[in-house]
């Protein structure tokens, strides 16, 4: 198993509108992405976190590479956006 964290800084007022991105995007992500097995929503109160599943690292690194997650999520998220965001792949051992 291989997780795909990304950490985005969106202040509290705008994420109710990060939260529809990531309801959105969810059923294409598990539909469509090959190897995806999982995404979460984590909100703290520091940040807001998206932790997707995949099945190896090739699979994780490739979503990030596809139209799905640079056109459509990043594009709906980036106006909401403080920082860029934190990404990190891990494996689980």
């Amino acid at each position: 198993m291989v997780y795909l964290q990304i950490t985005l800084k969106i202040a509290e007022a705008n994420r109710p509108a990060a939260a529809g991105v990531f309801q959105k995007y969810k059923g294409p992500f598990l539909g469509t992405v090959t190897g995806a097995s999982s995404k979460d929503l984590l909100v703290r109160d520091a940040d807001v976190q998206v932790l997707h599943g995949f099945d190896s690292e090739k699979n994780a690194s490739a979503y990030l590479q596809s139209e799905l997650f640079n056109t459509d999520v990043v594009g709906g998220l980036s106006p909401l956006l403080e920082a860029a965001p934190d990404v990190r792949i891990y494996q689980v051992v």
